[in-house]
């Protein structure tokens, strides 16, 4: 059940990854940080809901295969909240099948990248521009 929250203000210049990777994980958390951005992280879709519904970030970093709750589970519970079914969040993942981008999509994510169609220093750059936005 997710505990509803009367904030709804969005947290201007943070990121939420979800992320099960740990080196992914470092490797974001690091370069963002360099970059001025400040970030939130979780491991699984669970934390991940509980993260995005409680600190309302510009935007999330969401992977899809983790363990326990999945990004999918995540998003669609996520969409149910009054803030998050507005939340910016951008799949980040290692999965290229169509239809899982085709269901992430329907969800109202607002990209679907693939991870090793992109270089850390670009996911950076795009990151930025989202959340300037």
């Amino acid at each position: 059940m997710i505990k509803k929250t009367t904030k709804m203000s969005t947290d201007n210049n943070l990121v939420l990854i979800v992320e099960d990777d740990e080196p992914i994980l470092k490797i974001l958390t690091d370069k963002l940080t360099r970059e001025g951005v400040r970030v939130q992280q979780a491991r699984d879709g669970k934390e991940g809901l509980k993260k995005s519904i409680k600190f309302h970030p510009k935007l999330i970093l969401l992977d899809i295969l983790m363990p326990g709750m999945d990004g999918m589970e995540m998003l669609r519970r996520l969409r149910k909240d009054k803030w998050g079914k507005n939340a910016q969040v951008i799949v980040l993942t290692n999965l290229s099948y169509e239809v899982k981008e085709e269901e992430a999509l329907k969800e109202g994510v607002t990209e679907y990248w693939v991870k090793s169609d992109w270089k850390i220093d670009d996911i950076a750059k795009e990151v930025k521009k989202k959340i300037k936005k």
